[in-house]
């Protein structure tokens, strides 16, 4: 069973708090288009994040708001910015890398918040099952590509009902692999 495998470029997730701090008090962010996770969308607004040897100017917004502040770049991008980012699950924010993120109201320093996301797949119940796998469980998976095909391990399987099939990695591993922009993937044991 195939599914599409999805390549996540640097994002942050803001906090209500950081938003109006950024953005302004009672901002709302501006839907630009609906990501494949339902709910999930890429917002209009830009910020700046600013490490100890560089900063990334127009960084993307996803949205809704969330309750803690996170910004998910890939290894590079982390290094070019003088960060070191923990590779790891969105929301396991404790203990990673800090920075600084500006807006066109404010700005704000965070304390933790930086990673490089760790590759997964999201899966419903029902995808899960088709599958053969679980929640939280690793798999490999292989990326049949033109050159460059090859296989990722430390894949985690995330398992909701909220989900929609689709496995995310990010620029550097998306460059690695080739990948276009319509790429499949199939888990192999």
């Amino acid at each position: 069973m195939n599914f599409i495998v999805e390549t996540s470029a640097r994002h942050v997730h803001l906090s209500q708090e950081h938003l109006e701090i950024l953005f302004g008090k009672d901002y709302v962010l501006t839907k630009k288009k609906d990501l494949s996770q339902p709910g999930q969308y890429a917002c209009e607004e830009r910020v700046t994040i600013v490490g100890p040897k560089k900063e990334l100017k127009g960084v993307s917004i996803l949205g809704p708001v969330r309750k803690d502040t996170q910004v998910e770049l890939s290894l590079t991008d982390a290094r070019s910015i003088g960060v070191t980012a923990p590779v790891r699950e969105s929301g396991d924010i404790g203990g990673s890398a800090p920075c600084k993120i500006i807006g066109p109201q404010g700005e704000i320093e965070i304390s933790e918040g930086v990673i490089a996301a760790k590759r997964h797949i999201h899966a419903t119940k029902a995808d899960a099952e088709a599958l053969g796998v679980e929640n939280g469980q690793v798999v490999s998976v292989k990326i049949d590509t033109e050159g460059r095909s090859l296989v990722f391990g430390d894949v985690v399987v995330r398992v909701s009902d909220s989900y929609a099939l689709a496995m995310h990695i990010d620029t550097d591993e998306s460059n690695a692999a080739g990948c276009g922009r319509e790429v499949y993937g199939e888990i192999v044991k």
